[in-house]
């Protein structure tokens, strides 16, 4: 196959920045490949995607030195317009990217632009939306359609433009688990139907290597020190080392003493091998499992119901409690209740019937003051929360409204949990998307609050920034802050969560341990999410997948108390 991006001892650097973002990049990408671009936060996989698509220096001016060719053209030599004929890209954040009114307004406007015919337009838009299957939206505001179907709505635009390269910046960062599945299935059928190439930048290794790749390619720091297949790379366990999480299968076999140079460990379906189900069993009978929850209940609540109106009821009799230093997940498809069931529960909106008590009290007539000075909690959207100039005068706000002394030595240490302190005086202008997340966390944190409600805490965190967080907040659940934690993801209620709570269209569906939860394929299907891929190796081998998941994350914690 003839190249179709090629790379020679590439450097760019941003104007106003003193180091290079990328050092000396040398890529060959062949026609028709498949590739998948990784690294941690701040390494430059997205920087390096900017390049192929003109977006630098367009947008993001800085000095260049070296060569980068797509198609035998220089990107950053050439406009926007003409770089869109080589590379089509998907944007992590698919709302800046719809042009139209409508979604088949939105698929047309490349045919529109090309002059084509309106007949020959109305049937290549509806070949494109059939494609995606999306047909359906036809004529919805792309405004009103989920985070998956808004995908797939550009990546029907995309397919009608004459680009050979199709570019993804992390197409799952805000799809929830099965639509991001679904999403990575979708973008296989892409490439074996039309052999585009397929760039992929993405950090969730698991999610994206249920697929197979051509080649995966890690950056760190600015270069490439990884460039080969998926299996080499993971037997080389070049993933972990530059701060990439595996897939939880391939760490499940490393702890039981697999040799992944010689075993069979990729793909999934591969593992079942009787050396690799000897050495699994062995490793699971070697552990204890953990301790069990208190039993003080902190919070209950009875009965809720929320609606706008009196025909469509948002939350639907929803009953459960949490325990004192408990992690409770609350999982669920997009528009399952979750976040307005959190907001109901602190008071930015009144429950339409039903209680709630905080250490047998009712709260339901409290303002969101009262409630706030004793649950905290953090939204999704960072910027949503912010106020402040600077990431100090942001902690410090809280507390200085409610006249707590000290305010600045309570702040720093709230930064410096939270990895931030060294920023302290930056302006929270300068501060990527993950960071503000990290500084609306800490500015919950730095009240002391008896329960936290953390709204999608990891997402848009690299695994390190994910793991030092997560080791933080189960250290305060040791201490006897209760936590509920919404989230997509996963391994992130598996690991940290003591119990689970499932929504699906504003009910309770499921409230269990964790992998019982995540072992069932009819609550995963019936509330969009996935099971994990130690559910699935589980199923492989024959062996019960709950206690396969609760014999990995008592390991996990054994081993993360002993690093302590």
């Amino acid at each position: 196959m003839s190249s179709i991006i090629k790379i020679e001892n590439f450097t760019f650097k941003y104007l106003n920045q003193s180091e290079a973002v990328l050092k000396n990049i040398n890529l060959d990408i062949k026609r028709g490949e498949k590739v998948l671009i990784a690294g941690p936060s701040g390494s430059g996989k997205s920087t390096l995607g900017a390049c192929f698509n003109g977006i630098i220096p367009f947008s993001k001016p800085g000095m260049i030195s070296g060569k980068l060719t797509i198609n035998g053209d220089e990107p950053y030599k050439k406009s926007i317009f003409e770089n869109s004929r080589n590379v089509g890209t998907i944007l992590q954040d698919q709302d800046n990217q719809f042009i139209g009114l409508t979604v088949g307004e939105d698929v047309s406007f490349s045919d529109e632009n090309k002059a084509i015919e309106v007949e020959i337009m109305k049937k290549n838009t509806d070949q494109a939306l059939e494609m995606v299957k999306i047909s359906r939206f036809k004529d919805y505001s792309p405004q009103e359609l989920s985070g998956g179907q808004k995908q797939s709505v550009s990546l029907a635009s995309i397919l009608r433009s004459s680009a050979e390269i199709l570019l993804f910046d992390e197409p799952l960062a805000n799809l929830d688990p099965k639509s991001g599945r679904d999403a990575m299935r979708l973008i296989n059928e892409i490439h074996r139907e039309y052999q585009k190439t397929i760039i992929i930048i993405e950090h969730r290794i698991e999610d994206v290597l249920e697929q197979d790749f051509d080649r995966v390619v890690i950056v760190d720091d600015g270069e490439i020190v990884a460039n080969d297949t998926p299996k080499n790379l993971f037997r080389k366990d070049m993933f972990s080392k530059y701060g990439l999480r595996e897939p939880l299968y391939i760490e499940a076999l490393k702890y039981s003493g697999v040799d992944l140079e010689t075993g069979s460990i990729y793909p999934l379906d591969k593992i079942a091998t009787d050396e690799n189900i000897e050495n699994v069993k062995k490793w699971i009978e070697s552990i204890n499992m953990k301790k069990a929850l208190s039993s003080e209940e902190i919070l209950k609540v009875i009965d809720l119901e929320f609606s706008y109106d009196a025909e469509n009821k948002i939350l639907n009799k929803i009953n459960f409690n949490l325990k004192k230093g408990e992690i409770l997940g609350l999982l669920g498809n997009n528009g399952a209740g979750k976040s307005t069931l959190c907001k109901v529960i602190v008071g930015i909106e009144k429950a339409t019937s039903g209680d709630i008590t905080l250490l047998d009290k009712s709260i339901k007539e409290l303002s969101i003051k009262r409630r706030g000075e004793r649950i905290g909690f953090v939204m999704q959207n960072p910027n949503h929360m912010i106020t402040q100039e600077t990431l100090l005068q942001e902690v410090e706000f809280g507390l200085k409204i409610r006249g707590i002394k000290d305010s600045k030595k309570i702040a720093e240490k709230a930064l410096e949990v939270c990895d931030l302190l060294s920023m302290k005086n930056w302006p929270v202008t300068a501060l990527s998307y993950g960071q503000k997340k990290r500084l609306t966390i800490a500015s919950i944190l730095a009240l002391d609050p008896e329960i936290l409600i953390l709204d999608e805490p990891t997402a848009a965190q690299d695994y390190k920034h994910y793991k030092e967080f997560m080791k933080f907040i189960k250290r305060l659940a040791d201490k006897g802050v209760s936590i509920i934690l919404i989230t997509h993801d996963m391994h992130l209620a598996l690991e940290y969560t003591d119990r689970a709570i499932v929504l699906c269209n504003g009910e309770i569906i499921a409230i269990d341990a964790p992998a019982n939860i995540l072992e069932s394929s009819e609550i995963m299907e019936k509330s969009n999410l996935r099971e994990t891929s130690l559910s699935e190796m589980g199923k492989i081998m024959g062996i019960d997948p709950a206690l396969l998941m609760n014999s990995f994350i008592n390991y996990e914690h054994k081993e993360e108390e002993k690093n302590v």
